[in-house]
């Protein structure tokens, strides 16, 4: 009897397995063909003001007229952009949660909180398209006593532990950019991290509170046009049209500081593919109108798409890999 009913059992568990793989399926495929029909939230892990904002507030109005809803900029800064990435992370994976990652938070984070991190974004995130790079550039307070990376140097080495840098956290791309800098260097100053992205950094130097950073070009750009900060150096290879009198730090020597940060949508694994094919190609429809290109050079970011979210995976697991060699080499913790 015991082994009958063992087989009822099985035979009952394998009808409800198969009813649901069928109508949970078909279920799953109308709910992609119907995709969206409410609002849309794109989580960006950081303040308003940085370099991630900028680039979500720019592809929103595009996107969300090409997908018939709105999508909702909602910004959870906090504990270098976990907060954001967490939240996307744990949502439900039906693609009204979408999530604009960056460098630091997918590529970087991992390598610097490895034993803190409660998501994996490796595995519980996954990439639709990149969306812009953004090159960094070096900035002082107005008033600070050097007018050059030569003189920089010079006047750091001169005031050993007394010259602070801001970063918008460990986890950052800017960190790990002024780290590599140092070394290079032989630098001895002082890190000061800020909660909440690059604009309250940026907002700390532009007031004197702290003498200097590296900072995406979208989060500064407009204060270097309007002299409110010096800049002394970019991290291109090339110099930069909108500031061709600002040197690259290649040129000055500095071959390891050809660097930049790049934001990217990405969604909850698990959303159904035809849902990330939709974005995706809204997204990169969005990208390649000439305007949004236009409006983004002249924040400092540079327009980009993937060809499919397979090849933006490729290019966030080689990141991964290059930054975490940085991180074991320069030893950079959580402060």
């Amino acid at each position: 009897m015991a082994s009958r009913e063992r087989i009822r059992t099985g035979i009952t568990a394998a009808l409800g397995c198969a009813l649901f793989l069928l109508f949970g399926g078909a279920a799953s495929a109308q709910d992609a063909g119907n995709y969206p029909n409410r609002p849309v939230m794109m989580i960006v892990p950081f303040a308003p003001g940085g370099a991630s904002d900028f680039v979500a507030r720019i592809i929103q109005q595009g996107v969300s007229y090409i997908l018939g809803q709105q999508v909702v900029v909602d910004n959870r800064p906090g504990a270098a952009g976990m907060i954001g990435t967490e939240a996307a992370a744990r949502a439900a994976p039906d693609g009204y949660t979408s999530f604009l990652g960056n460098i630091g938070t997918v590529s970087i984070n991992p390598g610097v909180y490895a034993a803190n991190m409660r998501i994996n974004p490796d595995k519980d995130l996954s990439p639709v398209t990149i969306c812009a790079d953004t090159p960094s550039i070096l900035i002082t307070r107005l008033d600070f006593p050097a007018n050059n990376v030569s003189e920089l140097i010079a006047y750091v080495k001169a005031n050993k532990g007394k010259v602070a840098f801001a970063s918008p956290g460990s986890s950052t791309l800017n960190r790990l950019e002024m780290e590599v800098f140092k070394k290079d260097a032989g630098l001895d100053m002082v890190h000061v991290p800020y909660k909440g992205g690059a604009g309250p950094a940026v907002t700390d130097v532009l007031g004197g509170h702290v003498d200097l950073m590296f900072t995406t070009m979208s989060s500064a750009l407009q204060f270097v046009k309007d002299n409110q900060v010096k800049a002394l150096a970019v991290t291109t290879r090339e110099r930069i049209a909108d500031l061709p009198g600002v040197p690259t730090m290649y040129e000055l020597g500095w071959k390891n500081l050809v660097t930049s940060s790049w934001q990217g949508v990405m969604v909850p694994t698990g959303t159904p593919r035809p849902i990330v094919d939709k974005l995706h190609a809204a997204v990169v429809k969005v990208l390649a109108d000439p305007q949004i290109q236009e409006r983004m050079r002249k924040g400092g970011a540079i327009a980009v798409s993937s060809k499919s979210p397979e090849d933006f995976k490729a290019y966030i697991d080689g990141e991964t890999a290059k930054w975490t060699k940085v991180i074991e080499e320069s030893g950079v913790r959580a402060d």
